[in-house]
């Protein structure tokens, strides 16, 4: 025959195990488990196995012009296009612009898709790389990898001559 015990937990008691038992799941999962994905954009703007971040000019110069409707890149003043595989991150714009190799350009939203971060992007294997929470796009604006789980937003664009214009509209 089995013994059944049975009894009433003390408040102190009570009180200790509450104390406890959330520091214990803390120090197992640490502090990230609770802030892992918050809405705030990362300060860690470190790239792992990328290229480094690209030379952006500041907007409204004579190499970029940033308006309501268009942004208008000289590409013959903005070295970091001239390659293929070369990109740029546009702040005042929102906008990332990578040189295809194939005589085209994309032109996509910084705003990831996941929690809205839109300064911290790497270029790695053909592929943008947002460094908040590791999504992964193609040039095309298509997820990879999230967490993202929606397409960046992307822009059309025309070359005449040296002269590329992105059409935010």
């Amino acid at each position: 025959m089995e013994k059944i015990k049975s009894g009433n937990l003390t408040d102190q008691r009570r009180a200790f195990l509450q104390k406890f038992g959330s520091l214990a799941v803390m120090s197992t999962f640490g502090m990230a488990f609770f802030t892992g994905c918050g809405s705030e954009e990362s300060t860690d703007t470190t790239p792992v196995n990328s290229t480094p971040p690209a030379n952006t000019p500041p907007a409204n110069s004579q190499d970029i012009t940033v308006n309501t409707n268009t942004v208008v890149i000289n590409l013959a003043q903005v070295s970091a296009l001239r390659d293929a595989g070369g990109w740029i991150l546009i702040t005042s714009a929102q906008m990332l612009v990578v040189n295809n190799g194939d005589g085209s350009f994309s032109s996509l939203t910084s705003v990831c898709t996941h929690s809205g971060c839109d300064r911290s992007w790497t270029f790695n294997n053909n592929q943008f790389v947002c460094n908040c929470h590791g999504s992964r796009f193609t040039t095309a604006g298509a997820v990879v990898t999230g967490p993202a789980n929606q397409p960046l937003r992307v822009f059309s664009n025309s070359q005449s001559g040296d002269i590329l214009t992105i059409s935010r509209g």
